[in-house]
């Protein structure tokens, strides 16, 4: 399952030379795990509620090109495993048919009580 989000760069994503400040890659697959997460049914305020939400637990990226001011971005996010405790993604952004940066993001969920917890049955099946 392959999810795709657009993002287009604004002034304020930019250094002085108008290229994408290295953090804000790290915004930008953010905003496209919460959005492939809310378009896979997923509630994350209900998850709150029941004391899980979900951590990021590691992130090993690779910046492989410049995005610059105004330039339109393609955030692709997929799934590569998924275990009772952790999900494991890959995330590219791309600019038309060149990638940007590219990342392997690892996510728990994390109890109320601070402690890891298992990932919910239900969201384990849908990414399966």
């Amino acid at each position: 399952m392959s999810h795709h989000f657009a993002i287009r760069v604004y002034y304020e994503d930019t250094d002085m030379g108008g290229i994408v400040y290295h953090a804000n890659y790290l915004k930008f697959i953010e905003r496209a795990r919460s959005d492939w997460v809310r378009d896979m049914g997923i509630d994350q305020n209900a998850m709150r509620e029941d004391g899980i939400v979900f951590a990021v637990r590691r992130i090993e990226c690779d910046y492989l090109m410049a995005a610059r001011f105004d330039d339109r971005l393609e955030v692709r996010t997929t799934a590569q495993s998924a275990t009772a405790a952790r999900l494991v993604m890959e995330q590219q952004v791309w600019r038309g048919k060149d990638l940007v940066f590219s990342a392997t993001v690892t996510v728990v969920c994390i109890g109320s009580n601070g402690q890891p917890a298992r990932l919910p049955a239900n969201i384990r099946r849908l990414l399966h």
